[in-house]
């Protein structure tokens, strides 16, 4: 008789049963199904996403979805949106699961004008308060840039307030607009008299029984319902923080004129906006992310479009174009989608946080590149400013000259350069010494206009001086006053050399050659954010930024 190995068969029996346990405990699959549904029923082209991730489907004709590579030991959470509703959320589920449910709520379609605005201060005492959860000690949260951005100061920008109300910022007031009489045109503004005190010009100098269409784009949440009718110096409350962020979020659209691509002239600021302020007992808030759930937020794609910009940076006046960056833009290499860039871009760059909301309170590790910065640098940062343009600068001695090429190239900037403000412009400062630090007479070439200042050049007046200035330069139909920053008056554009994008602008200078010995020659670019007499007459303390700086030596022979 055989003998029967009664090891080897326990061991292959325990081999086997090891196997078998290890096969069922193992997961089945690396992809998670299911469907997207309201109370309807199924929705189709729903897009379903691994939370915080880049990783989605779009659900079919039946509201089916099927999302795999996933991690096979890993719990994740569903997400799910389409256009019209709030995004929603699974609960946490595991690869392998298999008619997973998640049901989307729809939103209201129409604005409610009876919205309360929510702060975004936390001392408002408010659970949706945006401090609360998007302000931390790293300074890199959207409530802490926005709090050092312009937008939060547009309420209360001190030139902007004085420029209204035609103050200095003491609150002396310049006397209000004298008028004349014609027969044709009736009654006209008149230029100021220079017998008395004058504080600069001002709105509510020139129309002082209208409150004007500036708080359209300054205190937006205020003007939401009443363009016209708005006092900037009148406003409290959350109007008063400027363009705040639950006005920014509820933001659903843009409306643009689609023969020109640009706002309607007649539609500025909040005008050409399309909003989504929610009913009583719910809210809504709009976003550039599909995935943030829990909550009522739904995503909308204009806030990563130049357009979403498109309202407060065109402004016409009287058929004079005064803001266009955005149509600067729009007319540029920059807006090619293929290969250009968004406003956004360069004005909410990525920053390297890889969250936009505290993680103690239900926010997410993300993708740094997802996430734009709120910090919005624009004319008064010193960083964004010089790197702007590049500046290149050749000198040499041709027969008994020096000769000084200057080159600007706007090779950084998606509009002109400098832009919005007809009151910003450049100053370029070319200058020429001897060995003994002696300034050489410019014998050809341009000089700088009066309006960069009479006086002395120490105290920032470079009028007469060899350079160039680079400005939209406004002239008042009636005063001929020019230039002028009151463009709520009829104006016409007397001059315009700013620099387009992807435009370079060339200068040249000749001085007369020394005998002999070393010439230095130094080139600077300024940006200076007013014209030096308004500045003055409004007693603004502006320094000028430096945007480029160049020193060549060269010898004569």
């Amino acid at each position: 008789m055989k003998k029967i190995d009664f090891a080897n068969i326990f061991l292959s029996l325990l081999a086997l049963v090891l196997m078998v346990g290890c096969s069922l405990s193992a997961p089945v699959s690396n992809r998670i199904s299911g469907v997207v549904l309201d109370g309807n029923g199924p929705i189709e082209g729903a897009i379903v996403r691994v939370q915080a991730s880049d990783l989605s489907v779009t659900s079919d004709a039946s509201g089916l979805f099927e999302i795999g590579d996933l991690e096979y030991d890993k719990p994740i959470v569903l997400t799910a949106w389409k256009s019209g509703y709030y995004i929603s959320a699974s609960e946490e589920v595991m690869p392998g699961s298999k008619d997973v449910e998640i049901h989307l709520t729809a939103h209201a379609s129409e604005d409610d004008p009876r919205y309360e605005w929510v702060s975004a201060f936390s001392s408002a005492g408010q659970e949706g308060n945006c401090e609360n959860c998007h302000s931390d000690e790293s300074g890199t949260l959207p409530f802490n840039e926005w709090q050092l951005d312009a937008h939060a100061q547009s309420a209360h920008n001190v030139r902007f307030l004085s420029m209204y109300a035609g103050t200095d910022l003491e609150g002396s007031q310049s006397p209000l607009t004298r008028k004349g009489y014609s027969a044709d045109y009736g009654g006209f503004p008149l230029r100021p008299d220079p017998d008395l005190p004058y504080y600069g010009p001002g709105y509510k100098l020139d129309f002082p029984e209208t409150a004007g269409n500036c708080a359209a784009c300054h205190l937006p949440a205020a003007a939401i319902d009443q363009a016209y009718s708005i006092d900037p110096r009148t406003v409290d409350g959350v109007g008063a923080e400027g363009v705040t962020c639950d006005f920014c979020h509820k933001v659903w659209d843009v409306k643009l004129n689609q023969a020109t691509g640009l706002p309607y002239s007649n539609m500025p600021g909040v005008l050409s906006f399309e909003y989504r302020r929610p009913p009583e007992g719910h809210q809504f808030f709009a976003g550039p992310f599909d995935d943030v759930a829990p909550g009522e937020d739904t995503y909308t794609p204009i806030q990563q479009e130049s357009e979403y910009c498109a309202p407060c940076h065109f402004g016409e006046f009287w058929d004079t174009v005064v803001y266009n960056s955005f149509g600067e833009w729009l007319d540029s290499p920059y807006s090619d989608p293929a290969s250009g860039q968004t406003c956004q871009d360069c004005h909410m760059p990525r920053v390297g946080t890889n969250y936009f909301a505290r993680i103690d309170q239900g926010g997410l590790v993300r993708d740094p590149q997802s996430i734009f910065s709120h910090r919005m640098p624009g004319a008064a940062d010193i960083d964004l400013l010089r790197d702007a343009v590049t500046v290149n600068v050749i000198a040499q001695e041709v027969r008994g000259k020096v000769i000084v090429e200057v080159e600007i190239d706007n090779d950084n900037t998606g509009h002109h350069i400098p832009t919005d403000s007809p009151l910003r412009h450049l100053i370029l400062l070319v200058s020429a010494y001897d060995a003994e630090g002696e300034a050489l007479e410019l014998t050809e070439g341009p000089t700088l206009p009066e309006w960069c200042g009479l006086g002395d050049a120490e105290n920032g007046n470079y009028a007469g001086l060899p350079g160039k200035a680079y400005a939209k330069i406004l002239q008042e139909l009636w005063t001929e006053v020019s230039p002028t920053g009151a463009y709520w008056n009829p104006t016409r554009v007397l001059s315009d050399n700013r620099i387009p994008a992807m435009g370079t602008d060339l200068s040249t200078y000749s001085f007369a050659d020394p005998p002999e010995g070393e010439v230095t020659i130094e080139v600077k670019l300024l940006f200076r954010r007013a014209f030096i007499e308004l500045a003055d007459q409004k007693g603004w303390e502006l320094e000028d930024i430096v945007m480029a700086r160049e020193s060549i030596t060269i010898f004569a022979p």
